[in-house]
């Protein structure tokens, strides 16, 4: 991972999700990442693991290892 290009820290739901869907409002950037997380057969169990739930406004730095690690940076 190049920590130059993306760096890993605490992001707003809807801000990641902007990145990974620049071209989409936020609304629907966010419901995508949703989508993307729920139907992760891995990233799901192991965000829940570090104290995600469904409806969270804030990624830390560790929910964002775990989305990088699964879907690649933004």
């Amino acid at each position: 991972m190049n920590e130059e290009t993306f760096k890993v820290r605490a992001y707003g739901y809807g801000e990641l999700a902007q990145l990974y869907c620049p071209h989409v409002t936020k609304k629907s950037a966010s419901a995508q990442l949703h989508r993307w997380i729920n139907e992760s057969e891995t990233a799901l169990p192991r965000l829940e693991k570090l104290g995600y739930k469904s409806g969270i406004r804030l990624f830390t730095p560790a929910h964002v290892r775990v989305i990088i690690d699964e879907f690649g940076e933004p």
